[in-house]
């Protein structure tokens, strides 16, 4: 059969199409098919050892054995001095309140001598020897004993720390044995050979 030029033209423009589409369908498939090139064989690296690092000689002083702040660092003396100075608050305490209607001034001062400052162990002698107190002492036949235990830090500076101390005074007389407490402001300073008691006072006294 003869085909018009019409027909021709038509059936020529669909087998260009048909043949484009095939040589895309195997250049693609080419593409996806394709085997990749074998890989280069990648040396081996010789196996490495890691030396692990040295551990510091001390701890950090920022730091406690428990991996805590240290507080030391914050504050203007050591956790020595702080053991020196409640040390000597305790042994000042125990003092304070302690006498026996027989023990003459100059001998109550001379207990606390190494534990107080001699501004105040003469402020001491003269308090015990007040005419009136001495008095009371004698005739009750007083016997005191007392013990002190620390409830808190008050304040601190350079050189000093004011704790709050609890006194507990055991006192026998004539007419019984009565037992008291009281807080007092109890503040130590350091001086040349160690820290010294210079000032005492009813704890709720600077406050007022």
């Amino acid at each position: 059969m003869e085909l018009s030029s019409g027909q021709q033209r038509l059936l020529f423009v669909v087998v260009v199409l048909g043949l484009a589409g095939l040589g895309v369908w195997l250049i693609g498939g080419r593409h996806h098919t394709a085997t990749p090139p074998p890989a280069k064989p990648t040396p081996t690296a010789a196996p490495v050892t890691s030396t692990p690092a040295a551990a510091p000689a001390t701890t950090p002083a920022a730091t406690s054995a428990s991996g805590g702040a240290d507080i030391y660092q914050w504050l203007p003396f050591t956790q020595q001095d702080l053991t020196a100075a409640a040390r000597t608050t305790v042994s000042f305490a125990a003092d304070y309140e302690s006498w026996t209607y027989t023990e003459p001034a100059q001998g109550y001062a001379a207990k606390m001598t190494g534990l107080v400052t001699s501004e105040l162990s003469a402020s001491l002698e003269n308090t015990y020897a007040t005419p009136g107190v001495a008095a009371l002492r004698s005739s009750q036949k007083q016997i005191s004993t007392s013990t002190g235990t620390i409830s808190s830090i008050q304040s601190f500076g350079s050189g000093s720390i004011t704790f709050v101390v609890d006194i507990a005074q055991q006192l026998a007389t004539t007419t019984g044995t009565t037992h008291t407490s009281q807080a007092f402001a109890v503040t130590v300073v350091s001086a040349a050979g160690g820290w010294q008691v210079n000032n005492i006072q009813p704890a709720g006294a600077g406050n007022q």
